[in-house]
């Protein structure tokens, strides 16, 4: 077992450098296996992210070689010789063939309103013309800006000012500007577990993250009081991968946290509209614009290739966004951006999200009844928000073993666990199930194959 000392900083970098020195000199063959993530990261105690992300710089530049469901192997890597991966590119990954995908959630095409799309494009094209070449403005499009106000006042019930938006090419781009609005020295504190993307985006851009543990009814508020956090990332609404919802009196505790200490609250709102039971919860945005950041994007609602998303600042970092910002161009094309706001103002885009909110109340249905059907014993934790559930396996002996038995009869699917940046207890044996790119009638017709009747 490989045994090395990393250091307080930059844990996966330190463990990436050492163990590319240790090929280099030859202390680890040619051939060699090593150890698995969860293995190494025991062995050292350090998160299974961060051995998992050394491990990918080391594969990223031709050091290590995956294999198939047998782990990591070193390559050849003799000084002055360039060594190229047998591994294959994300693009052949993702080729293989899952008869049942419950990670990625991307609605399925035929849920794309393409017929409306292109009517709304046309008519854009004929009626702005020789305008679609102007440079937009770093804030957006004010057409665009407008009608999301105006859909955030009929739908989440929050009455904000459309100048007070900005338009941004998806969550991550825009994370990264809140963290040059707020400051690279700045500590952010995000879930744990939690959609990684969201830590990787801070860090990426020179922010560092704290941990805070998710519990059953959201984010542990006093370890985000303890953690000593300039900014928080939160999902209150529908927390990925637990599903937790956030009750008003932690919401209303965060608030004050927030504004004795001079903090900022990132809502995460990614799946606010798909609440399938009741009616839709109520921003933290309403509660504190002075101290909130609301974030949202099309991603869920149309498509994660259409990269359009939308934050609503405070008046305090608005105009810091203008002193940083106000000379650059918008990064999202003025095409889409007048395509999109007549969408929301001709009303196609609430039909649309209402004809989505019908089809997922029937895949959802058909995902519960299937559950019911398993032969071993489950609990599953549906809160009614979103489209993804959890369904914990007490009587299976490991997250490998659910992932492994799913996967033998064509079903891709993670754990809470493989969402974790450090270790937490309480959420062994529960599986993430993400059912927002399932078709309907799916589920029931794999269920009757020869492969799913193996799996019950």
């Amino acid at each position: 077992m490989l045994t090395y000392e990393l250091g307080d900083k930059n844990k996966y970098y330190s463990l990436y450098s050492a163990i590319r020195e240790d090929i280099l000199k030859g202390k680890i063959a040619c051939g060699e296996k090593l150890p698995s993530k969860r293995a190494l990261a025991q062995n050292l105690g350090v998160s299974v992210m961060t051995v998992q992300t050394a491990y990918e710089q080391l594969l990223a530049e031709g050091y290590i070689y995956s294999r198939q469901r047998s782990g990591y192997f070193v390559a050849d890597a003799n000084v002055g010789e360039r060594v190229y991966s047998p591994r294959k590119s994300p693009e052949e990954q993702q080729k293989k063939h899952y008869c049942l995908d419950l990670v990625s959630g991307s609605p399925p095409a035929v849920l794309f309103p393409f017929s409306v799309w292109a009517r709304l494009m046309r008519s854009v094209l004929s009626g702005e013309g020789e305008h679609l070449l102007e440079r937009v403005p770093a804030c957006g499009d004010a057409s665009l800006r407008s009608q999301i106000a105006a859909y955030l006042y009929r739908v989440r019930g929050v009455s904000v000012d459309a100048d007070t938006i900005v338009v941004g090419a998806g969550a991550e781009y825009l994370y990264g500007i809140v963290v040059q609005l707020l400051g690279r020295d700045k500590l952010f504190a995000v879930e744990n577990p939690g959609y990684g993307k969201i830590s990787s985006a801070y860090r990426l851009n020179g922010a560092k993250c704290a941990f805070i543990p998710v519990r059953s009814d959201g984010i542990d508020c006093a370890e985000v009081e303890k953690s000593g956090a300039d900014a928080l990332h939160i999902s209150p609404s529908h927390q990925y991968p637990t599903g937790a919802v956030m009750p008003v009196a932690a919401r209303i505790r965060l608030i004050k946290w927030a504004r004795e200490k001079g903090a900022y609250i990132i809502e995460d709102d990614y799946d606010s509209e798909f609440r399938l039971s009741g009616k839709p919860l109520q921003s933290m945005l309403g509660l504190c614009p002075d101290r909130v950041i609301y974030i949202n994007t099309f991603s869920k609602t149309l498509a994660p290739s259409m990269r359009i998303g939308y934050m609503v600042l405070p008046h305090e970092l608005l105009k810091i966004f203008e002193q940083l910002f106000g000379k650059s161009a918008n990064v999202v094309p003025l095409f889409e951006q007048k395509a999109l706001a007549a969408m929301i103002g001709g009303g196609y885009f609430e039909r649309h999200i209402n004809r989505l909110k019908n089809y997922y109340r029937v895949v959802r249905q058909e995902l519960i009844q299937a559950i019911s059907r398993l032969p071993f014993a489950t609990e599953v934790n549906d809160t009614g928000s979103g489209l993804h559930l959890t369904v914990k396996f007490p009587d299976a002996p490991s997250d490998e073993y659910i992932k492994d038995r799913a996967e033998s009869v064509g079903i891709r699917l993670k754990c809470l666990s493989d969402y974790m940046s450090e270790p937490l207890e309480g959420y062994e044996k529960t599986a993430v199930i993400n059912y927002g790119g399932i078709e309907k009638g799916v589920l029931r017709d794999y269920l009757s194959s020869d492969v799913g009747s193996e799996l019950c």
